[in-house]
């Protein structure tokens, strides 16, 4: 077994370790930041942390009604600007906590005036130093140069600074999750056996819409760099604008289409991709997506859409690491990657 899928299967006790271990530390941050009137959050991420922020983006938009914008780390550290941040939050993602650009974007903005987080899974990394306050991922090392268990570490932290920062309504159930994730890794024969179908893809289009969309970012660098697949990744809405052209008989499409307020223009796209003759997958919970599709892997339909990326990411990991595996490839060791990139 590659260390990627054995590190797959560790998320749903990372999960609830992060939560037990975190949640007392976010409701006080949210108190404190709710005091404090902020009026805008900015992200600061790169590669799969970036995936990570772009959920976030959805979610904390919904959730607590405060603009989101993710960061241009160049605007800082290549242009040296300097920005008004007295009202703002700025959060740090990095998995290792050793990124320069995410390091300096912190403290140019603590030095601006922001209250900044930063969230990882090294409590002895830079970011510690960096940021005002540090939100820690309980996964343990991550061997694997491809991200699972922190990636979905970063947005279980979302979920928890969302509930702590939240406007109104009632609070997200996040403790549901790890059982989630933990149902989501008994698809695994099943996706195995999807994985083996498309051993000779070379080119394919990964599709997500709000919440998901992020999840449609990560499938596809997981895919370009644990299985040298052209994957590019749009939402259900963009996708119909232009890049539909693309597609051609048995032209390979991977969907996240959970239950929920995206389900109706998912439901148009795959019906535009029957018409093609495209090949499509669809990740889901809801029977007209699945009966569109022509396959499926089906996800627990007391999925909530506000709590499905996490679940929903897990098959796609599985696909992935599978897939490599399928083309004769190591999961493990990418070629040209290291664990730990350093921009500036």
């Amino acid at each position: 077994m590659s260390i990627m899928l054995r590190e797959i299967k560790e998320q749903p006790t990372m999960l609830e370790k992060t939560i037990n271990a975190e949640t007392k530390k976010l409701d006080k941050i949210g108190r404190f930041l709710k005091d404090r009137d902020v009026q805008l959050i900015v992200l600061v991420a790169r590669g799969s942390s970036d995936n990570a922020a772009l959920f976030a983006r959805y979610l904390l938009e919904t959730r607590c009604g405060i603009p989101v914008s993710l960061s241009a780390p160049s605007v800082h550290t290549l242009y040296k600007s300097e920005l008004r941040l007295d009202k703002a939050l700025v959060v740090g993602v990095s998995q290792s906590g050793e990124g320069s650009d995410i390091n300096e974007v912190l403290l140019r903005a603590r030095k601006s005036g922001a209250f900044t987080l930063g969230i990882t899974n090294n409590g002895k990394s830079e970011i510690t130093r960096s940021a005002d306050e540090t939100l820690l991922i309980h996964a343990g090392k991550e061997r694997s140069v491809a991200a699972t268990k922190t990636y979905t570490g970063q947005m279980l932290h979302f979920y928890l600074l969302a509930n702590s920062m939240r406007t109104g309504g009632k609070r997200l159930e996040i403790e549901r999750i790890p059982s989630y994730a933990a149902k989501a890794l008994e698809r695994e024969a099943q996706i195995k056996a999807a994985a083996e179908r498309y051993t000779f893809m070379e080119n394919c289009v990964v599709v997500g819409r709000g919440l998901n969309y992020g999840n449609s970012f990560e499938l596809a660098l997981k895919l370009m760099e644990t299985c040298y697949v052209v994957a590019e990744r749009f939402s259900s809405a963009d996708f119909l604008h232009g890049p539909l052209a693309l597609v051609e008989r048995r032209f390979p499409v991977i969907l996240f289409g959970p239950k929920g307020v995206t389900r109706k223009s998912n439901l148009d796209l795959l019906r535009r991709l029957t018409i093609l003759g495209a090949d499509s997958m669809s990740i889901t919970n809801d029977p007209a997506i699945s009966r569109v599709s022509s396959r499926t892997i089906e996800m627990d339909t007391k999925i909530d859409e506000f709590l499905s990326p996490i679940p929903f990411v897990i098959p796609a990991q599985l696909f992935a690491a599978h897939l490599s595996q399928s083309k004769g490839l190591d999961p493990d060791n990418p070629r040209s990657l290291s664990k730990i990139t350093r921009t500036f």
